[in-house]
C-alpha cells in the first residue's frame, strides 16, 4: 500500500511531505506533489505533517479520490 496526495495539496503545495519522507518517494508536480506508489514504504511520516490534510493511504481512498491515484501512477510513469 502507498500514500496518495489528495486535491488540498494542488495550489497550496506546502512541501513538508518532501523533507520527512525517508526514501524520497515524493516530487513536485506541475499543479501538486506527488507520492510514488511503487517506492512508498507506508510509513505514514508524509501524513503527520501536512498542513492541509491531503494525504491519505491508498486503501482509504473514495471511489472520486482515485484519480489522485492514478495521476501519480502517470506522474512516475513518464519519468
Amino acid at each position: 500500500m502507498a500514500f496518495v496526495i489528495l486535491d488540498p495539496c494542488r495550489g497550496e503545495k506546502s512541501g513538508e511531505c518532501v523533507s520527512v519522507c525517508p526514501v524520497d518517494c515524493i516530487e513536485e508536480g506541475p499543479d501538486q506533489f506527488y507520492i510514488d506508489p511503487d517506492v512508498c514504504i507506508d510509513c505514514g511520516a508524509c501524513k503527520a505533517v501536512c498542513p492541509v490534510d491531503a494525504i491519505e493511504e491508498e486503501y482509504d481512498l473514495t471511489a472520486d479520490q482515485e484519480v489522485f491515484l492514478e495521476k501519480a501512477e502517470e506522474f512516475f510513469a513518464n519519468k
